[in-house]
């Protein structure tokens, strides 16, 4: 195929620790096991920004959250940045989402020709954090612990109308597309499952009675133990209001790895029709970003450490030799591997591009340029950046201490070697590539002024009448099953798969 059709399978907050290489074995995830098979598995894959939409906005523009302007969960994604829907699209293909991509601002579709759901989360700018206030908490769209203390079981949620609708309206246009059969396609189908509140089908919590993974590894560290950014995360999420025991931290990790089973079930669904219509498909599965699912009591995203920052990303395609990949790569590399996939020529925006293909790495060529994770949103008051190369992992911020982790020897993180004298050299060579790569004072002043003026822009639209920028799917009546301007012959020919069997 000369242009490729393209399935990417996307998922919200979905800790890339537990794909070490494809789905743990002890994960219920057939399905995504089965696709495991045949992927190449990024066993070490980063997150741009461990938050919904910067990191959703990077991965489909393949550059870092300084340059995007998407900073935090209210911040606009401009009309003008290229994604990878507009390269494809440009190309010839048909660029649909079905799904959540947390786009905020006007433009409710960034390249995408068809979007056949409505997003999960307001498109407005009422989320805007605020330096100027450091610690405030804004009760009504925070993260809280409650999420934890809440966690069980449910059989219709908020979030399972809205997964259920996703997978469901993903399989009719799979059909479409196999009745259409005129142009190649990518169809990027986007859960909000497993993210916190964390509430599961009975069918999917009962797989894991008496598992062996219902605590972290690492147990609950007193809060002045805590790192300045892990503080600020604890604050944010009100966690004095709550008493977290091992009871609820079993319960929440119980309903988190069942909704993971609810979306293997969707991705099931989903690639059997596929199946069933005997199309062709590249396939890409991946997570906005992870969570610390209560490892040293850090809940949800908005951290640098693993659990947050840390994704699965599988990519199964001709030509992809299937296997493990453990060389660390990023989300940003996400928009040059799927235009090199579909022979889509990227070079007009090289220099504006941070990421880049991860077909030489899959085949065996190494990484030679760092990893970078940039924070800027809720829980922070100043930005912070995370460079990963090799086995060292550094962050750097303008209010906290630096950060030095050698992760093959503490994967857990749990020692900090920035004050080592005898890591002076790595600890040297990180802070400088990390300095090349982002200037912190511009970046904090950047972000300082666009929020100031969301502030400014939301309080005044808001006063008087009020047009959100919330997509509204249409659904073209006259033009669906029968009517009368319809030949019926024609009709039924044309939306019948196969035809003539």
């Amino acid at each position: 195929m000369t242009h490729p059709n393209i399935l990417i399978l996307m998922v919200d907050q979905l800790n890339g620790t537990l794909f070490p290489d494809g789905p743990a074995p002890w994960l219920h995830t057939p399905n995504l096991a089965r696709l495991a098979e045949r992927s190449v598995r990024f066993a070490q894959t980063y997150t741009a920004s461990p938050l919904c939409a910067p990191g959703r906005a990077s991965f489909m523009t393949g550059q870092r959250p300084s340059r995007t302007g998407v900073y935090d969960n209210a911040a606009e994604f401009r009309a003008d940045l290229p994604t990878y829907a507009h390269h494809l699209r440009r190309a010839g293909y048909a660029t649909c989402l079905s799904g959540k991509m947390h786009f905020v601002g006007p433009d409710q579709l960034h390249g995408f020709e068809e979007r056949l759901t409505t997003d999960i989360y307001p498109a407005d700018f009422g989320w805007t954090p605020d330096y100027r206030r450091p610690g405030q908490r804004i009760d009504w769209w925070y993260h809280n612990l409650g999420s934890v203390t809440g966690a069980g079981v449910a059989e219709i949620t908020n979030q399972l109308d809205y997964d259920d609708e996703v997978a469901f309206r993903a399989q009719q246009k799979l059909y479409d597309y196999a009745r259409e059969g005129e142009r190649p396609w990518c169809l990027t189908v986007s859960f909000t499952h497993p993210h916190d509140p964390y509430v599961a089908r009975r069918r999917y919590w009962d797989f894991y009675e008496g598992c062996d993974h219902l605590q972290p590894s690492v147990a609950a560290l007193a809060y002045d133990d805590h790192d300045p950014h892990s503080q600020r995360i604890f604050d944010a999420n009100d966690w004095r209001s709550y008493a977290i025991a091992a009871d609820d931290v079993a319960r929440a990790r119980r309903a988190y790895f069942a909704n993971l089973s609810y979306l293997d079930d969707k991705i099931g669904e989903i690639l059997g029709v596929l199946e069933a219509t005997r199309q062709e498909a590249i396939v890409v599965f991946l997570s906005d970003h992870g969570d610390m699912l209560g490892e040293r009591g850090l809940w949800f995203k908005m951290s640098p450490y693993e659990g947050s920052s840390r994704v699965p990303l599988m990519v199964a395609a001709p030509g992809l030799t299937p296997g493990r990949v453990d060389a660390p790569v990023s989300t940003l590399d996400l928009c040059p591997t799927l235009c090199d996939l579909a022979g889509v020529d990227m070079a007009e925006v090289a220099d504006w591009t941070d990421g880049e293909s991860l077909l030489p790495v899959a085949a065996g060529a190494p990484r030679e340029a760092p990893v970078v994770v940039e924070y800027a949103a809720e829980a922070s008051v100043t930005p912070l950046v995370t460079l990963r190369r090799g086995r060292w992992k550094h962050t750097r911020c303008n209010a906290d201490p630096e950060q030095l982790f050698d992760l093959d020897a503490d994967p857990d993180e749990l020692e900090n070697l920035a004050a080592d004298p005898e890591r002076a050299e790595p600890l040297a060579e990180m802070r400088a590539a990390s300095e090349v790569l982002c200037d912190l004072d511009r970046f904090d002043a950047d972000v300082r002024a666009s929020q100031a003026r969301r502030l400014l822009v939301y309080d005044a639209l808001r006063r008087g009448g009020y047009y959100p920028w919330d997509f509204q799917p249409l659904r073209a009546a006259s033009e669906r099953f029968m009517r009368n301007h319809l030949d019926l012959n024609d009709l039924e020919d044309r939306r019948r798969f196969p035809r003539g069997e």
